[in-house]
C-alpha cells in the first residue's frame, strides 16, 4: 500500500475543510475503489431538472466522514465512552457506506444485475478492504453489518437519523437549491446523546428533529421523487434492461469491457466473487453515457429510442394520481404506440408503464428517532412532539404514475 500521506485537508463547499483524521482513513480514500466514487453521480438523473446537481458519492462520503468525527466529540464530551479503535471504526463505516454504488447510483441494482443491493456490495468491498488492510477494518464490518454489541454506533451509520441522511440532505438541498432540504445539521449533532445503548436527541432538540422530518418529505416530493427525474430514472433502469435482453439474444453491443460483462452474465447474489467485484469496480456513470452515445445509431429502434430520450432529455409523459390507473387506459396507450411504430407488446412495454412512487417522512415502526426528556424518559419523537404532523408523516403516502409517449396525447 501506498502511503502518500501528505494532503489530509479537503476543501468542501458545505462544511468548509474537512480534516483527515488518520492514515488509514486516506489509504482508503485514496484507494481506486474509493476513487471510482469521484465518478458516481449522487442523485442519478436529477441534474435533468436541477442544472446544478452534478455532486458524487465521493463529495457525499467525505461530508458524512466530517459529521461522524462531530458526533464522536460530542458524545465524549457528555460522557459517552468511545475510544479510538471504535471511533476510527465509525470513521471507516461512515466513509464506506456508499462504495457500493453502481452508475448512477440505483441504476444497476434495479436494471442488470439482480437480488443484490448496493449495501450488499458495499459490504463486499469493505470484506476486500479488510483482507488487503491486514484486518484493520474488523471492527468497522462489525459495526456496520449490527453486530457489534454497542448498537449507538450502528445507528451513526445507519438509522433514521444518521450522518450519512443528515449529510445528503444538506448537500442535495445545496447543489439543488432546493432550500426546505437545509437541515441544521450541527444543530441536530450538538444535541445528540446516548442512553440505554440507544442514540437519542436531548429535548431541546426536537424543533430540529421536527424540522429534519419536514425537510426529507419536501425533498422527496420536489427532488427525489420529482416527475422528470423518476421519469429519466426509469428511462435509465429500462435502457439497460434492453440492452441486457439484446445481449442475452446473441446481439453484440458496443459499451466497455465492463458493461459488457454485466449485460452478458447473471449475476446473482451467490456468483459475486472478488473477480465479479473487481470488474463492478471498474463501472461508473461514463460507461453508462459513453454506452448510450454508441446505442443512439443501433438497429433496434426501443434501444436507440431510450437512449435519445435521455441523452437529449426528450423524455416520455409521466401523470401523477391518487389513484390506480385503469388497465384499458394503458392498453390503449400501447395499442396505439404499436400501431404507430409497428412494434410488439414487449417492445411497447419499454415506453408505456405504470407503477407506484412512495414517500414516507419518518417510520414509527422501525428504529425511531427517541428523544431524551428533561426528567430522563425516552420517548419516540412523534409522540414528544407538540405537532402533531410528525405523526402524520409517519403514514406512508402512496401515489400512482403513468408513463407513454408525448405523441399519444
Amino acid at each position: 500500500m501506498n502511503k502518500r500521506n501528505t494532503q489530509k485537508i479537503i476543501n468542501d463547499p458545505i462544511y468548509g475543510f474537512i480534516t483527515i483524521p488518520s492514515e488509514l482513513i486516506f489509504n482508503l480514500i485514496e484507494h481506486r475503489y474509493f476513487q471510482r466514487l469521484r465518478r458516481i453521480s449522487q442523485m442519478g438523473m436529477s441534474y435533468l431538472v436541477y442544472p446544478g446537481a452534478h455532486h458524487t458519492r465521493f463529495h457525499h462520503t467525505l461530508g458524512a466522514l466530517f459529521l461522524m468525527e462531530k458526533a464522536v466529540q460530542v458524545l465524549r464530551f457528555k460522557g459517552t465512552k468511545i475510544t479510538d479503535e471504535e471511533a476510527e471504526a465509525l470513521n471507516i463505516g461512515i466513509l464506506l457506506h456508499d462504495i457500493g454504488h453502481g452508475p448512477f447510483s440505483h441504476a444497476m441494482e434495479h436494471s442488470i444485475v439482480s437480488g443484490i443491493s448496493h449495501e450488499d456490495i458495499s459490504l463486499l468491498f469493505m470484506e476486500a478492504l479488510n483482507v488487503e488492510m491486514s484486518n484493520k477494518l474488523t471492527l468497522a464490518i462489525s459495526i456496520f453489518k449490527n453486530e457489534y454489541p454497542r448498537k449507538f454506533l450502528h445507528q451513526l451509520i445507519s438509522s433514521q437519523l444518521d450522518m450519512d441522511r443528515l449529510d445528503y440532505l444538506r448537500r442535495d438541498s445545496f447543489y439543488t437549491g432546493v432550500a426546505e432540504g437545509a437541515v441544521n445539521s450541527e444543530r441536530l449533532i450538538a444535541m445528540l446523546n446516548v442512553k440505554d445503548d440507544k442514540l437519542v436527541v436531548e429535548e431541546k432538540g426536537i424543533y430540529s428533529v421536527e424540522k429534519f422530518i419536514v425537510a426529507r418529505r419536501l425533498m422527496y416530493w420536489q427532488v427525489y421523487l420529482h416527475k422528470t427525474g423518476f421519469v429519466a430514472e426509469n428511462l435509465l433502469l429500462r435502457t439497460l434492461k434492453r440492452a441486457k435482453e439484446l445481449t442475452q439474444k446473441g446481439v453484440v453491443l458496443r459499451c466497455s469491457d465492463a458493461l459488457q460483462y454485466f449485460l452478458k452474465h447473471q449475476v446473482t447474489p451467490e456468483g459475486f466473487n472478488l473477480e465479479v467485484l473487481e470488474t463492478f469496480a471498474k463501472l461508473d456513470d461514463t460507461d453508462i453515457i459513453s454506452a448510450m452515445k454508441f446505442w443512439v445509431s443501433n438497429d433496434d429502434y426501443v434501444l436507440s429510442e431510450l437512449s435519445k430520450m435521455i441523452l437529449n432529455r426528450s423524455l416520455l409523459k409521466i401523470k401523477i394520481k391518487k389513484k390506480p390507473i385503469s388497465i384499458d387506459k394503458v392498453s390503449e396507450k400501447k395499442k396505439q404506440l404499436m400501431a404507430k411504430h409497428n412494434l410488439s407488446r414487449n417492445e411497447a412495454d419499454y415506453f408505456v408503464f405504470t407503477g407506484t412512487m412512495t414517500n414516507q417522512a419518518y417510520d414509527m415502526q422501525n428504529d425511531t428517532i427517541n428523544i431524551l426528556t428533561k426528567k430522563g424518559r425516552v420517548v419516540d419523537v412523534a409522540k414528544a412532539s407538540d405537532q402533531l404532523n410528525i405523526e402524520a408523516l409517519s403514514k406512508k403516502v402512496v401515489k400512482h404514475y403513468f408513463c407513454f409517449p408525448k405523441g399519444l396525447d
